[in-house]
């Protein structure tokens, strides 16, 4: 059994991770970047408890100013734009992993839920985006911009975060 100090000296760690995938993006209404893939490896990783503190932290690092979120930006005017609550989904997915991982060792229905968990982060961020869009878009062209482009490069992040962890965990016991 891993130590208290060695599970928070990882949770931060991955915090980190986090930050520096999502600093690397390409520009768009919703930036594409790498965040996706450390969210969920950081989960698949450490645990639902342990991956989501990793969440909390890249989160409040960000809202105290760090530049941690994408194109090196932070501050709390990040998390209140409209596309702040997809960050925020972030944390939703975290918490819905641990209550899975709660009820189930299971590896495959914790990769089951985290496809969950991006679809809590998507109807998350995308009701926070139509609640703070300035102007009256539908929510047909919000999702077109906001969620159908990134279904499959998500989905190839996770199953990316998933493989990756199966072997490095191998490595770590």
């Amino acid at each position: 059994m891993k130590s208290k100090l060695l599970n928070m000296t990882q949770a931060a760690l991955f915090a980190v991770i986090i930050a520096v995938c999502s600093m690397l993006s390409i520009p768009a209404v919703i930036p594409f970047t790498l965040q996706t893939f450390a969210v969920f490896f950081s989960l698949f990783m450490l645990g639902g408890k342990y991956g989501t503190l990793s969440i909390a932290v890249y989160i409040l690092l960000g809202i105290v100013g760090l530049p941690v979120f994408h194109g090196f930006t932070g501050g709390i005017g990040i998390l209140v734009s409209n596309t702040g609550g997809y960050i925020f989904g972030f944390l939703l997915s975290g918490l819905f992993y641990m209550l899975i991982s709660q009820l189930s060792e299971n590896r495959k229905l914790k990769l089951i839920s985290a496809f969950i968990g991006l679809m809590i982060c998507y109807i998350a961020g995308t009701l926070w985006f139509v609640l703070s869009a300035e102007s009256a878009e539908s929510l047909k062209a919000i999702i077109s911009a906001c969620v159908l482009p990134f279904i499959v490069p998500d989905i190839i992040k996770i199953l990316s975060a998933y493989f990756l962890s199966k072997k490095l965990t191998k490595f770590n016991h």
